[in-house]
């Protein structure tokens, strides 16, 4: 599912320490900065080949220019095993379902998102949607390397078996009539995610043990679906870290 090539200095570093680099190129022009450096030094201490090239060149194997100075060929991800990775799965897990984001850009802000605010794991179909690309990887500013990704051929049999495990399911959906400010978010949950164009898809809708929807003020009736799942991911981290509790005693 990976593109060849990682760019921007986020990223690949994240990707070195993660043991995801074959090999990397730097620009001679960025030699003096200190971030650089310490890329350098990391894939040097890793054992990673390390070729000098310029801006330039650097471009034209990524075809981006976005690269900073920076350009890693990527290992093929390693197959995660979801079956053994959900047997271990804490009492409190916060997972994340995208639906068939098929935007680069969106998905690594999503993964961005996911990283900051706590999630245990986020959840992607293996067709109809974006994969790991390099793009994401850039976007995601390391966290395509820090979170567990998995690919699944049926996300709603994986919610079905996740109801089973105690999880509460909650869909993102414009039209429903529950905020959520008014949701407990907290204890085993996944929330769900639709695509830039169609939300949640049907099947997987149905599955859903409630629906739920930013309020929204203004003539403005949806947000970009990075931007909305920052929101519903800073609100459930927001009650599981107690602040919520603090908030009212005062």
């Amino acid at each position: 599912m990976a593109e060849e090539w990682i760019y921007g200095i986020h990223a690949v570093e994240a990707a070195i320490s993660a043991g995801e680099v074959e090999r990397l190129w730097l620009a001679p022009e960025r030699a003096d900065d200190d971030r650089m450096a310490s890329i350098r030094r990391l894939a040097e201490a890793s054992g990673l080949p390390v070729v000098l090239e310029p801006m330039s060149a650097l471009q034209r194997r990524c075809h981006s220019d976005q690269h900073q100075g920076v350009l890693a060929r990527a290992l093929p991800l390693p197959a995660r095993d979801w079956k053994n990775f959900v047997q271990q799965l804490p009492e409190d897990a916060l997972l994340l379902m995208l639906d068939g984001v098929t935007d680069p850009h969106n998905l690594g802000a999503c993964l961005r998102s996911a990283e900051a605010a706590g999630v245990t794991a986020v959840l992607l179909p293996k067709d109809h949607a974006c994969g790991i690309t390099g793009t994401v990887r850039k976007a995601a500013a390391g966290a395509a390397s820090r979170v567990p990704v998995f690919f699944l051929t049926n996300l709603s049999r994986t919610l079905e078996d996740l109801q089973q495990r105690n999880f509460w399911v909650a869909g993102l959906a414009g039209e429903a009539e529950q905020s959520i400010y008014d949701a407990d978010l907290c204890g085993a949950l996944v929330v769900v995610m639709g695509s830039e164009e169609k939300g949640v898809r049907r099947l997987v809708r149905e599955h859903c043990d409630y629906l739920l929807r930013i309020p929204m003020a203004g003539q403005i009736e949806s947000l970009n679906v990075s931007v909305a799942t920052a929101v519903v991911l800073f609100e459930a981290r927001r009650q599981r870290s107690g602040e919520a509790v603090r908030a009212h005693s005062r």
